[in-house]
């Protein structure tokens, strides 16, 4: 679709042809004709051809007039009908439309397949295809017209213009549009990338990259049950990881802290206690106590003893030493 009103001057052949259109049966009776013709080349000068003054004009005009009473009505009333008649799948191309249109019209009126005549054709069609895009974007309405507008590439003025909206509106609408296509540029570019991958493989990296479900069933052609069955893989995989993570975690744990009371020999214990008594010589605060203890690989066993009282490490020792 042209991004713009058309505003040219029209042509003379639909100007004669619009002027016969108002001609009644008696005007185009054999005694009156020519004074028919010279008020119709008269009436046609001032539209900006000097129709009375031009010998070819004169001719194109008469000939015009020849096809009216030749065939008993106005070709414009054909022809207003064919245009009228078009719906907006009709001029989805407008020079199928065109070509349409004339050869519909053209066994009656031979001269509308004349080139130039073609194309002006061609843009009243245009000029219809914009009016039925316009009329279908209002009775959308708001930001869904807009949008249907500026999908069919028309410019921003015919928009603001034709739609009566705003400056800022228009903005609005058109960036979130040009962000969903930059989304739908992305997304096609990472599912390229991934060509000759399995699908799964091919899913999976577009949810690792935020892709929602809607853009891989729109835009890859995925479907839904294929992407639930790679989101449920994963989250398996990730609660796994989880698990083997906290194994991990606990073991690492487990190694820092030491062995239990119960899993030591008494002669370790006694060993263990002894270090500790030497800390002890330089701190009875507790987090220092720890502290140089996990340093000096004391098992955390003996170091939650140590801390809970002052009898408590004389007990263990003398336990270990029985």
């Amino acid at each position: 679709m042209t991004t713009s009103e058309l505003t040219e001057k029209q042509p003379l052949w639909l100007l004669i042809e619009e002027k016969i259109l108002g001609l009644s049966a008696g005007d185009l009776e054999a005694g009156k004709l020519e004074e028919t013709i010279a008020n119709v080349a008269k009436a046609l000068d001032d539209t900006g051809y000097n129709v009375s003054k031009n010998g070819g004009y004169l001719i194109q005009l008469r000939s015009a007039l020849d096809a009216r009473i030749k065939v008993g009505k106005a070709m414009m009333e054909d022809f207003n009908a064919a245009v009228s008649a078009l719906k907006l799948e009709d001029v989805t191309n407008p020079r199928g439309a065109m070509a349409s249109l004339t050869d519909g019209l053209k066994g009656t009126w031979p001269a509308i397949s004349d080139f130039d005549n073609k194309a002006d054709v061609l843009n009243i069609i245009e000029k219809t295809r914009l009016d039925l895009y316009i009329a279908r974007a209002k009775e959308l309405g708001g930001e869904e017209g807009i949008r249907y507008l500026i999908g069919d590439g028309l410019s921003h003025e015919v928009i603001i213009n034709r739609m009566g909206v705003s400056e800022e509106e228009f903005a609005k609408v058109n960036a979130a549009v040009k962000a969903e296509l930059a989304e739908i540029a992305r997304v096609k570019s990472l599912f390229e990338a991934a060509e000759g991958k399995p699908v799964e493989e091919k899913v999976k990296i577009l949810i690792n990259e935020n892709v929602t479900d809607e853009s891989m069933i729109e835009v890859c052609g995925l479907d839904q049950a294929t992407i639930d069955g790679v989101k449920n893989a994963m989250e398996e995989e990730m609660k796994e990881k989880q698990r083997l993570a906290e194994e991990e975690a606990a073991k690492k744990k487990a190694e820092a802290e030491g062995p239990s009371l119960d899993n030591m020999p008494n002669d370790k214990i006694i060993e263990y206690i002894e270090s500790i008594r030497e800390i002890m010589e330089f701190t009875d605060k507790e987090a220092e106590i720890r502290t140089m203890g996990e340093q000096s690989a004391i098992p955390k066993a003996i170091l939650d003893v140590a801390v809970a009282g002052p009898d408590e490490l004389d007990k263990l020792e003398a336990k270990a030493g029985a």
